[in-house]
């Protein structure tokens, strides 16, 4: 049995995942848990995409820096990525350790989400954006099994998430 943690967060373009990790990290950082945050991502960005290929280039990417962080003693990773949480079984057994999972699936309205979409992106890209994010949205919420735990990020702060997440992932103590 490993000592490594993992919490995969997972949720539509919108949902909080990157806002929420940086969130944990600064928690996790004041009350000095030792962890890693991994954004999923930037693992297998690429023109044309890798993955549609089917060369599992996230998975080889992880494998390559948990190894990293592993080797400098790091046993706690934060991992986001929006469909991380279907593929949790896939990317922990990537990191190569076997590690305990805890997979949290973010959520929120389509009123959140397109608001914090509106943010980032305009035009005609921001609507492409909002319909991507809404097609995600349904298939995650039907494809995630029982052991994912849902979040709802709907009027809540990236700290308060970040709380919540901290909870389920149980770090509160130093391993």
């Amino acid at each position: 049995m490993s000592d490594s943690e993992v919490l995969f967060i997972g949720g539509r373009s919108g949902v909080g995942k990157t806002s929420a990790a940086a969130a944990l990290h600064v928690l996790l950082t004041s009350l000095d848990v030792r962890h890693a945050v991994i954004e999923g991502d930037t693992l297998d960005l690429a023109h044309p995409a890798p993955w549609a290929e089917g060369h599992a280039l996230a998975e080889q990417n992880l494998a390559a820096i948990w190894a990293n962080y592993r080797a400098l003693g790091y046993r706690r990773l934060v991992y986001t990525n929006t469909v991380s949480v279907l593929e949790a079984r896939h990317l922990s057994a990537a990191m190569g350790d076997d590690p305990r999972v805890v997979a949290v699936l973010l959520h929120a309205d389509d009123t959140t989400t397109a608001a914090r979409l509106a943010g980032r992106e305009h035009g005609p890209e921001l609507e492409r954006s909002i319909a991507k994010s809404a097609a995600a949205a349904r298939h995650l919420e039907s494809a995630a099994d029982g052991d994912v735990d849902r979040l709802d990020t709907a009027g809540r702060t990236p700290e308060q998430v970040a709380e919540a997440l901290l909870a389920r992932a149980g770090w509160t103590e130093r391993p």
